[in-house]
Parts: C-alpha cells; structure tokens; sequence
C-alpha cells in the first residue's frame, strides 16, 4: 500500500501586468512518502554500499531543514548512526559521512544538540578521535570529528570532554597544530568547554597556551578568532594560569605582545575586541599590572575606541563591558578612562538613543564566556543601557571628581531610578552597581540621591528580588545610605530596614550577613535610644552571638562594631547593659578568650570601655573580677594597641568626677593596676603614654 500525502505548492507564472511579475494560481503535488522514506529502511543494512547511499541521502535531506533535523532525531535514528561509527565493520568513507550528517543535526536548534548528547554522541567523537591517532584514520575523518564536536559545543548544551584526561586534552591539542579547518575546530572547543579553574589548570598542564600562541600567529583569522576566545576563558579569574600564559611565546614574540598586534586598527575589529578581551583578563588576574603600556595606552584605548558611536551594537556592549571590568578596581586606569576620548559622554549616547545611527548588524563571534545574546533587537537597548551603567559604576568606583562628572551626566539619575524597577535582572544589578559607586560621595549622599528618592526603589530591590548577588550589592549600597550624615536615613528607617537588615543577618550567603551587619551598625551610631532598641530587639542577643562566632572575621568586626555603637551615650548604656547586662559581658568575655587577632579583641576591649563609661554599667566589669584581670593582662601585653584600649577603660572606670569612684580605685589599688600603670609610664609610645598619665590622674 502506498501512502500519498497532498501538499499545497505556490506555481509562479513569468507573465507580467503593467511590467510587474505576478503569481497566477495556488496549486499542490502529491509525494510518495514510502519512497522518499526507503532510504531510512537501507540504514539498517550490514551492507557498506547499501548503508552509504541511504545515509547520503539522508545527508541531503536535513541540510538547510530544521523541520527535518528535528523529525530525524525524533525517529531514534541517531542511535543507529552512532551505532555504525562504533562499528569496526563499517568503512571509513561510510563514517566520514556519518559524522557529517550528526554535524548538521547539531547545527540545528539548541534543542537538536542537546538531543545528541543525550543520546551518547560525545563519547563515541572522543573515542573515533582518539582512536584514528595512528590508526589509519583519514584527515578528512578526523576534521568532520572535529568539526562536529565544535558544532555541538558552540551551541552550549554539551559538559566538557569527559574527565578532561591528560591524554585526551593531549590528544585534541595534537590535531590543533594540523590544518586551519582543524584549528579552528579545537580553537572552539576549547573555548566552549573550559569553564572552571581546574580545567583552566588541566588545559594549560596539557600545552594549550602552547597551542594558542601559534594559533595567534596564524594568518588565518577563522582561527585566530576562536583561540583569543580561548585563551580569554584560560585566563578568566585565574592568577596561576595567568602567569604561565604571559610568559609563553611564539615566533619569539610573547603572548601579550602577540595580543598587541592583533589590536592594531588595521585588523578586523572582532579581532582587536577580543584581543583586548583576552588582555582584560590577563590583567584582572594579576599577569599585567595596570600601569604596564600594554594596558594603559592599548587595551584600554581599543575599547574606549570600539565604544563609539560608528561600531555595531554589540560591539559596543561587549567594549563597554570588558571596559568596565578591565577599571573596576584601579583608580589609574579610571582616571585615565574618564579623560579618553569624552568617554562619559559616549556613554551618555547608549543611554539617549542607544540603536539610533549604529550598525546593527549581527556579531561574526561573540567571545563564548559572554551571556548575552543579540539575535532579539528589541533587546538591544536594554543590553546598551546595562554596559554604560556598569561603565560609570567602574568609572566612579574610587575618585570624587569622576563621580562629579558622572553624576551630572543628563538623565542618568532618572535613568538609574527607571532601570532599578527594571524587569531584567541584569539591567537592574547594573544600575545598583552604579548606584553602590556613587553612594560613596558624601555631596552626592546629601543632594542628588535626595532629590531623586533612590532610597525607594533600592528599599523595593532588596525586598522583591530573589538574586542574591543583586540583594548583595543593594545592601552594600544601603550601608552607605544610612551612614549618620545622609539625609535618607530617617526614611529608610520608616520603611521597616530594622527588621529587614536583621533578618538578613540570618542569610547563609557570608556576603549579605556581613553587609546586614554594616548597614546596622551604620544605623546605630548616634542613634536614638528607639533605634538601638529596635535593632535589640529584632536582632536577638542569640542572634549576636552566633554572629560573634561567625568564620568570617569581617562579620565578626562589625557585630563588634555594631555593639560599641549600641553602647554609647550614657544612658543608653545603662540601659542596654541594664536589660542585657549579662549577655553581653558573656559575649565580650567570648572574644577575650578566644583565639582571635588583636584587632579583634582590641574592638571587645573599646566596648568595656564604653561599658565603662556608663554610670550604673561600671558595675558590671567591677563586680567581675574575672574581666578585671583579664583588663590588667592587656595592659602589660606586648601590644601598644591591646595597650591603650584596656587602659582606656580603667580610666573610664575610676574617673573621679563620678560617684563611687573612690572605692573603684581603692580596690583596683589593691589589685595593683596603679602598679601596673606607674610601669607604663616609661614607654616610648606617646598614645599610650597620654592614656596612662590621664588614668594615674584619676587616682586621689
């Protein structure tokens, strides 16, 4: 029985009304599926011959089809392709073109790919490949292999190499040195797969910056492209692998200054942005110093240049992106940036009218450790706005006069406020990065954040998002808006911060305990006794000692400093002290005794000392003999810091003005602190020195 399908098909005639070409009729024709489909049935065949024509024909008919990638691959037919490439009795020709249909069903959609790796492609291309080392495999096998592999990993559904083996990264390198359409191949796969800090060992371990060095000196540049991309991923965030790369060479020429050259404006621009790139992260890792010329005056000038206006869209994002994190943290390279090429103005066009008289045009490669995707164009001024936030986040990082002038770039702040109600994740971190680095100016803090209300939508942020890395910076931020001097303050506190910022402390996330910690004890310096006892409150004594116990002595520092803050002005100390008397000596008592470093018990120590200070407090280190001598231990410890702290407070303790304070110093007399104090008087530290002669003034 034959199975006829009718399938509608537009005939178009030549003849022509007044000049114009017209299509005459809609008509249809009708195919035998049975005899377009017999070839499937031959695939089966023990036959070499037979089995070749049917998988040729099967070549022809998924090439350029998505619909028909898709239907082959949901026939299960890949198994039995891969089970001829295993097959020992199957020749070689036959593999050959095997191999070449698998590589056009992985250049289909993501989803086809993905569906070869389930399927068990990977491993049988790692063994054909290592198995036609030195066994009679021919060039062009090896290169279908090869260029398979690359199809299935540039579509970023596939793990890495299974195990990543010295012999098979050796391997792969070997067929890197052979002809350009192999390189290129290897360039790609290695690109695409070396993802974490032990691969980036293993690959390096395995000769790949070797490899990647004679690559850059090839003339081609389909594969000078993938292997700065390559050795962008090496390098990334990895100071160890950094090092090694910058220091091999090709042609007597290191990589670095093989980089340089592959800046010049007479290459083809995705190669001066990715050599620039690759330069970025050898900086960022430690290999380049920021002062070095090959930063400064060439990478750094490459993506100002590759900012402007005249570049395609992603050009510029991916320019401005690298620009931000290659001057995220040195002041040098900021200052230098916001003087080249009115750079804050350029990026003032991404935020106006991003697309308008740019090149849209898609990228010939985007460097494979980039996320973003620019095949949506309604996407492409979002992706605009997040690199110039990031940009002028880098930018105002560290230096007043830069914020200035960021700050008065127009429409930034209302541009800023829009992007943190954002419905990208990204758009969003990136404009409360920018808001992190403006924060920092004490001008900006009383003037412009004020008049736009940031604090509104941040509060919003920190409350809505899920993102962890997002929630981290926005508290960052919020520490800076509630310093004691910032007008936001007192409305940040009508919004609930207290409870927030203190659950937050419970967060495993090490980043946002320790910035719920800052931005409380922010908040608490100066404050007004219903603060300190709203954070008291909320917090939780319980809560305060497992932030003392805390690894992260960061975290440990400020929950120190948050409860010296607690603890200041008199009658907020004895009122505190009076509630939580008890636990908080435990707590300080903890720290003393622990093993922990000076500038850590010298923070316990300056609490005593504000314990001290207060009037009916002071009871509560008299009445303990145990701190008492822990006090006189400090004062004769080789350490002026240690020093002065626990001396500070014995002078708290018996100032004379202060009622009961003759009998304070009558029983530390008998303890022999006066002693100890007549001792100090000959050190040659004048801190110390004005704090012991001020206590030995104390006494009657």
């Amino acid at each position: 029985m034959t199975i006829l399908v009718i399938t509608w098909q537009t005939v178009t005639s030549k003849s022509r009304v007044n000049g114009q070409e017209n299509q005459i009729y809609i008509g249809f024709e009708v195919s035998d599926v049975e005899h377009s489909r017999a070839y499937i049935d031959q695939l089966y065949s023990n036959d070499n011959q037979k089995c070749f024509q049917a998988v040729s024909e099967l070549k022809f008919a998924v090439i350029g089809s998505v619909r028909e990638k898709g239907s082959i691959i949901e026939q299960g037919i890949v198994v039995r392709l891969l089970q001829i490439l295993q097959s020992q009795d199957m020749d070689i020709l036959l593999k050959t073109e095997v191999v070449t249909v698998l590589n056009s069903l992985a250049k289909g959609l993501p989803e086809h790919a993905s569906s070869l790796v389930q399927a068990g492609l990977l491993p049988v291309l790692w063994e054909q490949l290592e198995t036609c080392v030195g066994a009679g495999g021919t060039n062009i096998y090896i290169q279908m292999i090869l260029c398979c592999l690359r199809s299935v990993y540039r579509q970023g559904c596939a793990p890495p190499p299974p195990a990543w083996d010295h012999k098979l990264l050796s391997t792969l390198i070997q067929h890197g040195y052979h002809p350009p359409s192999n390189q290129e191949c290897v360039a790609n796969i290695l690109a695409h797969s070396c993802k974490t800090c032990e691969q980036q060992q293993q690959l390096v371990e395995a000769g790949g910056a070797e490899l990647i060095a004679c690559m850059l000196c090839s003339p081609v540049t389909r594969v000078q492209l993938p292997a700065l991309h390559c050795l962008a991923a090496m390098c990334y965030n990895n100071e160890r692998v950094s090092s090694i790369v910058s220091t091999k060479s090709y042609g007597g020429k290191a990589v670095p200054d093989l980089l340089v050259g592959l800046m010049a404006r007479d290459r083809p621009r995705e190669l001066q942005l990715a050599a620039a790139t690759s330069l970025t992260f050898l900086h960022r890792a430690g290999a380049l110093s920021a002062d070095d010329p090959k930063i400064i005056f060439k990478t750094l000038q490459c993506l100002v240049r590759m900012c402007r206006r005249d570049r395609d869209v992603w050009e510029r994002v991916e320019a401005a992106n690298t620009l931000a994190y290659l001057t995220e943290v040195s002041t040098e390279l900021q200052r230098t940036a916001a003087m080249t090429d009115h750079l804050i103005l350029t990026m003032n066009d991404y935020l106006k009218d991003p697309v308008c008289g740019t090149n849209v045009t898609q990228p010939v490669c985007v460097s494979p450790i980039s996320s973003r995707q620019y095949d949506n164009p309604s996407t492409w001024p979002e992706l605009m706005l997040e690199a110039a936030l990031r940009v002028y986040a880098s930018l105002g990082a560290n230096d007043e006069d830069i914020r200035q002038k960021v700050i008065k770039t127009e429409g930034l702040m209302n541009t800023m406020v829009t992007a943190l109600s954002a419905a990208s994740p990204p758009v969003q971190l990136a404009a409360v990065r920018c808001l992190h680095s403006l924060s920092r100016s004490v001008h900006t803090l009383r003037t412009t954040f004020q008049d736009h209300v940031v604090w509104r939508p941040l509060m919003t942020v920190l409350k809505t998002s899920s993102s962890e890395e997002l929630v981290k910076v926005a508290s960052s931020t919020l520490c800076n808006l509630l310093l004691e001097f910032s007008p936001a303050k007192e409305q940040i506190l009508d919004q609930g911060a207290v409870e927030f910022l203190c659950g937050l402390t419970r967060r495993p996330h090490p980043g946002l305990r320790l910035n719920a910690v800052w931005a409380l004890m922010n908040m608490a310096f100066q404050a007004e006794h219903r603060v300190k006892a709203s954070i008291l409150h909320h917090l939780g004594t319980d809560q305060i000692f497992r932030l003392l116990s805390d690894n992260d002595v960061h975290i440990l520092m400020k929950t120190l400093g948050l409860l010296r803050n607690l603890l200041s002005t008199k009658a907020h100390i004895d009122h505190i002290m009076q509630c939580h008397g008890k636990e908080i000596m435990q707590a300080v008592i903890l720290i003393l005794e622990g093993e922990h470093p000076a500038e850590v018990k010298e923070q316990a120590l300056c609490i005593l000392a504000n314990i001290a200070d207060g009037d009916m407090a002071k009871s509560a280190i008299m009445s303990n003999e145990d701190v008492l001598k822990k006090l006189m231990n400090y004062m004769v410890i080789p350490n002026v810091k240690l020093q002065i702290a626990a001396t500070f407070c014995i002078s708290n303790l018996i100032w004379n003005v202060e009622d009961g304070s003759a009998e304070r110093q009558n029983k530390l007399r008998e303890m022999g602190v006066y002693k100890i104090l007549q001792n100090l008087m000959a050190t040659t530290d004048t801190g110390l020195f004005d704090k012991v002669k001020t206590a030995l003034q104390q006494f009657h």
